[in-house]
């Protein structure tokens, strides 16, 4: 295991076990999904956040895990430009929507399904066809909320 899986292994240990196993879940399924885009990663304040983005820049994210205490979400980069008839989306931000992640069967859905599509769709950068993945530890908070309830 190099240096950044182990860094991010760390901080996913910081949560409950039920949260746990469901972030490294959503992770693999993630990453077979997008397996030529980088994962950036954020242990901020508030949020876990494992962004799967065309390019090392995180304003060219798909969609990105965000894992909290109060529990995980898949967060849209761009989710206010997103048609969502089937009203999945939350949050009233000028840019950011995410849908809520009880567990990862929720990644399976139709309807879910499609807003990934249309997410992948709007990206600015054309995901790469061929190119090793990479994972990029991008910032960690000295100060963090509590990981577990």
């Amino acid at each position: 295991m190099d240096d950044a899986e182990a860094q991010l292994q760390s901080f996913i240990d910081k949560f409950d076990a039920g949260n746990a196993k469901l972030i490294r879940d959503l992770r693999r399924a993630l990453r077979n999904r997008f397996p030529t885009c980088a994962e950036l990663v954020y242990d901020n304040y508030n949020f876990l956040v494992i962004g799967y983005s065309p390019s090392q820049r995180p304003s060219d994210y798909i969609v990105s895990i965000a894992a909290s205490a109060a529990g995980i979400g898949l967060s849209f980069n761009r989710g206010s430009e997103l048609s969502d008839p089937d009203g999945l989306l939350q949050g009233s931000g000028k840019v950011n929507r995410f849908i809520r992640l009880p567990s990862v069967d929720v990644l399976e859905r139709p309807e879910v399904d499609r807003i990934i599509e249309r997410a992948r769709d709007l990206s600015r950068v054309p995901q790469p066809w061929s190119c090793e993945a990479r994972l990029i530890i991008r910032s960690i908070s000295a100060n963090q909320r509590s990981r577990r309830r």
